[in-house]
């Protein structure tokens, strides 16, 4: 299941941790350059909405993915 879209409206405690990242970061330029909703359209099928605990994020999975394929390290580094 896909855990439902949050309003954007309302002001969040973590907002600001966005803007502690160093946005020169490789892995922050990247993730602004990547087109998220092709992979979240792609994969949503795949996810049972009404049945089951509900799934990870979409963008955290392929990100993680990305990351562990980027730097060549095991699943239990990459979710270090």
């Amino acid at each position: 299941m896909i855990p439902p879209k949050k309003s954007q409206n309302q002001s969040s405690l973590f907002l600001s941790f966005s803007y502690t990242l160093n946005q020169n970061h490789p892995l922050c330029i990247l993730s602004n350059r990547i087109r998220w909703e092709i992979f979240e359209e792609a994969f949503e099928p795949l996810y049972c909405k009404d049945n089951g605990r509900p799934g990870k994020p979409i963008r955290l999975m392929v990100g993680l993915l990305m990351v562990k394929h980027i730097r060549n390290i095991s699943d239990e580094s990459v979710v270090e």
